[in-house]
């Protein structure tokens, strides 16, 4: 079935930064987007090709990996203004049954006004908000970082106007500056699944984007994103994926590639190099929103408060890492079988 491709236009792009983390909140400029082109399916990581698994979770303990996640805790609402508090709790995030299920909960919740990182500079570091949400986002900082790589997540989207899940990444250092010159990776982000949709087939909301923020400091930063129907149903698991390579990215989703994107089609301020800022680690982060600048903007508008509490369902995450070694042409291909 032919995917149906949506341009991103800058209205509904305003505040559309759930994955990435500006210094303040703000509008973002489009400088392009991607044509989807259709390209086959069956596309997989194997080992005869050079691939070689790196890092992964299969969620199988009882409890969350701390050597693996970090949980952020704050109620800052990414700088989008998004309704939720990320928790620590159990009640937010845990293993249930092999699967890391992040829980969004129609729950106030007083916390830090601020992420951690950016508390030392603040006029009042223990400043507090409050949110009438209370979710989770957990993180690899500080615990692994890739350069390029193949990452796959299987996962089960959440449903209903105002969800905002996210599987996507950031740089681990900040080589090029602050936000959006070191860049940011979103592998795939949806929101309002589920909802009334008139142009989308069988009438129902299922977008899903792959995106790269990039450029120079907020507000003059850039994005450049591809929207695409989620192929099969919204309720079923589906996996998602990058492969990351020098001056080149491409997403798919069920194996099946939906955007390439390659250097020359991101920049950052900072230097003339073409692969900058996307040549140095990022980890990994997985976190389910509830409001903020584009679902809020989108579909239904604002936020339903229905249907709580909302759960996104993780299977595993994998990453695999190129052996050039192995690789016939110095290059692992992307095509498995």
């Amino acid at each position: 079935m032919k995917s149906r491709l949506l341009s991103l236009t800058l209205a509904p792009a305003i505040g559309a930064l759930a994955a990435c983390s500006p210094e303040e909140p703000g509008p973002v400029k489009i400088i392009e987007t991607v044509t989807l082109n259709e390209t086959g399916t069956g596309y997989a990581p194997l080992s005869e090709n050079g691939w070689t698994l790196a890092w992964s979770d299969e969620f199988s303990g009882e409890a969350i990996d701390g050597d693996k996640w970090g949980l952020d805790v704050d109620c800052w609402g990414g700088g989008n203004q998004e309704r939720q508090c990320y928790t620590d709790s159990t009640e937010n995030a845990s293993i249930v049954d092999g699967k890391l299920v992040i829980t969004a909960r129609k729950q106030e919740m007083t916390g830090p006004a601020l992420p951690a990182h950016m508390r030392a500079a603040a006029e009042d570091p223990d400043a507090t908000q409050t949110k009438p949400f209370t979710s989770a986002r957990l993180v690899t900082r500080g615990k692994a970082a890739w350069k390029y790589g193949w990452i796959e997540v299987r996962a089960k989207l959440p449903q209903g106007q105002g969800t905002w899940p996210a599987i996507w990444m950031l740089p681990e250092t900040n080589a090029y500056g602050t936000w959006a010159r070191s860049g940011e990776i979103d592998i795939m982000e949806a929101v309002n699944l589920g909802t009334e949709c008139a142009e989308c087939p069988g009438g129902k909301e299922n977008t899903i984007l792959g995106t790269l923020h990039f450029g120079d400091l907020w507000p003059n930063n850039s994005l450049n994103s591809t929207e695409v129907a989620q192929p099969g149903s919204l309720d079923d698991f589906h996996t998602y994926s990058l492969i990351w390579s020098e001056g080149k990215m491409t997403w798919l989703v069920d194996g099946t590639i939906f955007a390439v994107k390659e250097a020359g089609d991101w920049s950052t301020a900072a230097t003339d190099e073409p692969n900058a800022p996307f040549d140095q680690a990022f980890h990994l982060i997985l976190n389910l929103a509830i409001g903020g600048g584009l679902p809020e903007e989108r579909g239904l508008k604002g936020v339903s408060e229905e249907g709580f509490p909302k759960e996104f369902e993780i299977d595993y995450v994998r990453v695999w890492q190129c052996d050039t070694e192995v690789a016939s042409d110095g290059a692992c291909p992307t095509e498995g079988g």
